[in-house]
């Protein structure tokens, strides 16, 4: 872990930001140069969400309440991770042209013998489609929460190793979307014609149906960012908060099957999430020593 600061100008950036705004320059880059649709727009887009992130770096450095440090760090951070998995929406094409879907069709029919979204919905019901539902909602508030357990029972360190390997898993799923684009059950019409048998439950469901009509778009699929994210933030419980990890172990599983079981992706996206977020894991520590490096370098 490492709390080192780079300065660029008058903002330092840390290894998390660092990331963020490498990513920014990246997705820029690759609009520019293939020519996506609204890539001017785009382009635009990235720069203005990069300038305003440094301006608010530098609020968050000259705050000095507590909760407002850790209220700002936690928005710009998290909020701009959600800008970059929208920003990669234009790029999915870039490679391969064409949705990939019926690679993972066929793959899981072959090892299965069914396709496993068809299958499920034979388990459907009320209480079972509720829960799956409330698994993969809480995510969203389990995001910050968990960041601010963290922070308040170990600084600022340590919230930064969870923002970073989190930024690692989410950036390395959006490369995912590019090197093999998945439209996902919800847009593929092959499969999505099929999942005949309703969603059927009560509040969660309904949050969870909001989700899938306002921040789900056709691709980011795989690998799954839900399944990704999550199991860092249920490592980062483990190291930080072992009561948390033992608590969140239904909610986890669940969530990993609710993926597939809420029609979002298939199973094969779930699986490849889990293992980015292991190699995010894995990687995080060397590659925030590799900043480290850089700053005493250029210090």
């Amino acid at each position: 872990m490492t709390n080192a600061t780079l300065a660029i100008g008058s903002v330092r950036l840390k290894a998390t930001d660092g990331l963020i705004l490498a990513m920014l320059a990246c997705f820029t880059f690759l609009g520019i140069v293939f020519q996506v649709e609204q890539w001017l727009a785009l382009t635009i887009k990235n720069i203005a969400v990069g300038i305003a992130y440094a301006f608010i770096i530098k609020i968050v450095e000259r705050a000095e309440r507590k909760f407002l440090k850790f209220f700002l760090r936690v928005a710009t951070v998290s909020l701009t991770y959600a800008f970059l998995f929208g920003a990669v929406n234009h790029l999915q094409m870039i490679i391969h042209g064409t949705w990939m879907d019926e690679g993972i069709i066929s793959m899981e029919e072959s090892l299965f013998g069914v396709q496993p979204l068809l299958w499920t919905q034979h388990l459907f019901s009320k209480p079972v489609t509720e829960w799956m539902m409330f698994s993969y909602v809480v995510y969203v508030p389990m995001y910050p929460i968990l960041c601010g357990i963290v922070y308040y029972k170990h600084g600022e360190l340590a919230m930064e190793d969870y923002f970073f390997t989190l930024g690692l898993a989410n950036i390395l799923c959006d490369i995912g979307f590019i090197l093999y684009p998945v439209a996902s059950p919800m847009y593929w019409p092959a499969i999505k014609s099929q999942l005949t048998v309703p969603l059927d439950g009560w509040v969660w469901t309904y949050f969870g149906e909001l989700m899938r009509k306002y921040l789900h778009f056709a691709g980011g699929s795989i690998p799954s960012p839900h399944a990704a994210a999550g199991t860092v933030m249920w490592a980062m419980a483990y190291r930080y908060y072992r009561i948390g990890f033992w608590v969140l172990v239904p909610v986890m599983i669940s969530l990993y099957i609710s993926t597939f079981y809420g029609r979002y992706h298939y199973v094969t996206d779930a699986v490849v999430g889990v293992l980015v977020a292991l190699l995010a894991i894995w990687v995080a520590p060397s590659m925030m020593m590799l900043w480290q490096r850089v700053v005493v370098k250029n210090d």
